[in-house]
């Protein structure tokens, strides 16, 4: 298994989302590249992220970078639907660089890329988030959530 983490906004319906695709076997709510160790604090320059814990023979960083794009705008800097703020940024980070090419690569030949704010970057820090956002929708489900309900649902 590989993992590789992706900030799409807020993180409840990234998660509802990846959790359904071909391939992953683990998500888990977090904070990516922040500065700090704990969740107590200020704001510490972190993304809302997911944990995505993926068979990459199955699916490949390339594909789950597709899937990733149908539910993110990939133009807005730190909005994503009602969601407005540094943390709620979108990205992809990871440990391994072969990940970050894959995703720089994905980015790089679509005809739009030079309109794109996705951030591709080491991960540097990870923390956890609290069991209060562990599969939030799928706890709340009338919870607010970015991603429309159909897509949520696509690949169930």
């Amino acid at each position: 298994m590989e993992v590789v983490y992706f900030a799409g906004g807020c993180l409840w319906g990234v998660q509802a989302f990846i959790k359904t695709l071909p391939g992953v076997t683990f998500t888990e709510a977090g904070r990516a590249n922040g500065t700090g160790h704990t969740l107590e604090g200020d704001y510490d320059g972190y993304a809302e992220c997911v944990k995505t814990e993926f068979d990459p023979t199955i699916v490949t960083i390339r594909e789950l970078m597709g899937y990733f794009f149908e539910i993110i705008d990939p133009y807005s800097l730190n909005k994503q639907g009602q969601d407005v703020g540094e943390k709620y940024r979108t990205g992809v980070y990871s440990e391994k660089p072969e990940h970050l090419q894959e995703a720089k690569v994905f980015i790089g030949e679509r005809n739009d890329c030079e309109l794109i704010v996705v951030e591709v970057l080491p991960l540097t820090n990870y923390i956890r988030s609290a069991e209060e956002h562990q599969d939030r929708l799928a706890r709340c489900p009338e919870d607010y959530c970015h991603i429309p309900e159909e897509l949520l649902n696509k690949y169930k």
